[in-house]
């Protein structure tokens, strides 16, 4: 007996059963969050290499693409493109090279000799600070149990800020360790990124081949457009925001050596690196920077806090916008949802790329949304739906 399917229901069937192995699928990630988290490491640590090369190749291109587009598209004719190719290569891997000689050199002992100072440091600041908190009590009548809850939790508090400072030292050298002994899967990944951009445009076209070979003409077309799409909202916001922090970094330094700010090596290192997560970033590195530098002086502490935020004034104001160009497009609201289970997934790298992964999966659904109204004949602009 032949089976007369309803193309219809079966459509909604295959539609009811993709939703449902989604939502279960997404259930036992969610709840085993630690145990995914774990397996995508294993499968991380086997595809290192390649990770890492491609991650190199993407950044680098940004550097390549300046090169090849801006000097020596003036120099070279464009007919020996091969040529161009491999002088960009080279001078982008000496740039790169250059800029880590300088950073290790230059900036790299001076953030040790900091971090081994601080350490140093913080137990004589701890005993300095609860002599004047045991001095201010003193002066003042307080219930000896509102006393013995402070003295408790101000001891809880000296006791932590104690035990990081042991472990800082240890902490960096184990992190240190895991990067040397990376350092072949960090060759191998160099090698790889080479290859990339040497035929970048050979790599490109067969994705390309290979996506009009399984979806049809529209479907491929979609795909290679969400591809672009992500290609731009990712390669602007990393590559603007690694130069506005860059640029950051330096204005803080510089400021902060001509206020004689203790730790300036350290703290303008902190501000620069989490300048890099949107929206939150700056007051994520304000935070432990003020703290440091109470330690020390707790009006220069204060006065830290008035210079970073002129700084933030005129990065959000002026560096910003001229770098970066238009805003990401979405509220506070979604930044801090988007860095929240980002960084929850994905630890730090995922307070860096969390923002620009959720604009694109936004732009998805924002225009599957108004397609869907737009069919309807309904209005799009959410103004009208107040």
């Amino acid at each position: 007996m032949k089976i007369k399917w309803n193309i219809k229901y079966t459509t909604m069937a295959v539609y009811a059963f993709i939703v449902a192995a989604l939502s279960i699928l997404f259930y036992l990630i969610a709840s085993e969050v630690s145990l995914f988290r774990i397996q995508m490491g294993k499968y991380i640590n086997t595809f290192q290499p390649i990770i890492i090369g491609a991650v190199m190749a993407y950044i680098f291109n940004f550097i390549l693409e300046f090169y090849e587009n801006c000097i020596l598209h003036n120099i070279i004719s464009e007919k020996n493109k091969k040529r161009n190719r491999i002088i960009g290569i080279i001078l982008t891997y000496a740039t790169v090279i250059l800029l880590l000689y300088l950073f290790l050199n230059f900036v790299f002992p001076q953030l040790v000799s900091s971090i081994v100072g601080l350490v140093n440091d913080i137990p004589g600041y701890v005993t300095n600070i609860s002599k004047k908190f045991t001095e201010i009590t003193n002066n003042f009548y307080i219930g000896e149990e509102y006393y013995q809850l402070i003295m408790e939790k101000w001891n809880e508090l000296v006791n932590y800020i104690i035990d990081f400072a042991t472990e800082l030292i240890p902490k960096l050298g184990n992190f240190t360790k895991s990067i040397l002994s990376s350092v072949w899967n960090i060759v191998l990944g160099i090698i790889i990124s080479i290859y990339l951009l040497i035929d970048k445009e050979k790599f490109m076209a067969l994705g390309r081949k290979i996506t009009y070979s399984i979806f049809s003409d529209s479907g491929a077309n979609r795909v290679l457009e969400l591809i672009n799409r992500g290609d731009n909202i990712f390669g602007k916001f990393l590559s603007g925001k690694i130069l506005d922090s860059f640029i950051i970094g330096i204005l803080t330094f510089v400021v902060l050596k001509l206020f004689k700010m203790p730790y300036v090596t350290l703290i303008s290192f902190i501000v620069g690196v989490t300048n890099i997560i949107p929206f939150f970033g700056p007051f994520i590195g304000a935070v432990p920077s003020f703290f440091i530098i109470l330690f020390e002086s707790p009006v220069k502490a204060f006065w830290f806090l008035l210079i970073i935020l002129i700084i933030q004034q005129i990065d959000g104001n002026i560096i910003g916008p001229k770098i970066l160009g238009d805003s990401l497009g979405i509220s506070a609201f979604w930044i801090l949802f988007s860095l929240l289970v980002a960084g929850k997934l994905l630890g730090f790298i995922g307070l860096i790329i969390g923002v620009p992964l959720f604009v694109f999966i936004y732009s998805i659904i924002k225009d599957i949304v108004e397609a869907r109204l737009d069919k309807k004949g309904l209005p799009t602009n959410t103004k009208e739906y107040y």
